[in-house]
């Protein structure tokens, strides 16, 4: 006989597990992609589409994510209050400025399957704007998800070493002068 009971087998299969995910330099579609497998429980091999197996994923820094070319300008956000003339359009800039949360918040919501589950997931999705995260959360938090893409290292933040080290591609004359 075994030395655990099926129920406790079965409760640990269940359980909600808390994910963490550090949005810095990041996309906001690829952290909505990740963060979507995890709130539905995708990951999981109990998945299936009618059962809520779903884990609490917490991200942090959305104020510090990244778009791609000039897409702070050019990202449109559009809603209607539902009364004439009630179209409004906000870019990305203006959005971010207002509720540094929301457009992660956005790309996770629009990339929920649309179904009565939707507002169930999204309240297992908590955001913060900085990585300070209340006490009682992040005492819950159990495993990180890697970041989608890779973070460059800025020029500051290469110590000297690592620049002489560097490949030069040019090696300048004795002679050369620069305009």
């Amino acid at each position: 006989m075994a030395s655990y009971s099926r129920a406790a087998q079965q409760w640990a299969t269940f359980a909600r597990v808390w994910y963490l995910l550090d949005a810095k330099m990041q996309p906001p579609g690829k952290i909505a992609a990740a963060t979507v497998i995890r709130l539905e429980g995708r990951h999981k091999p109990i998945y299936h589409a009618l059962n809520d197996c779903g884990d609490h994923v917490v991200i942090i820094n959305t104020r510090h994510i990244a778009f791609s070319g000039n897409k702070w300008e050019q990202k449109v956000y559009s809603s209607h209050t539902g009364y004439p003339g009630g179209f409004k359009q906000v870019t990305a800039t203006q959005l971010h400025l207002k509720d540094p949360t929301a457009i992660v918040k956005l790309a996770v919501y629009r990339m929920l399957p649309k179904n009565l589950q939707r507002r169930t997931l999204m309240q297992r999705l908590h955001l913060f704007p900085e990585d300070v995260v209340p006490e009682d959360i992040e005492k819950n938090l159990l495993q990180e998800i890697p970041q989608p893409r890779a973070v460059p290292k800025r020029l500051d933040e290469y110590t000297p070493e690592e620049i002489a080290a560097f490949p030069k591609l040019w090696t300048p004359p004795k002679d050369f002068r620069r305009k």
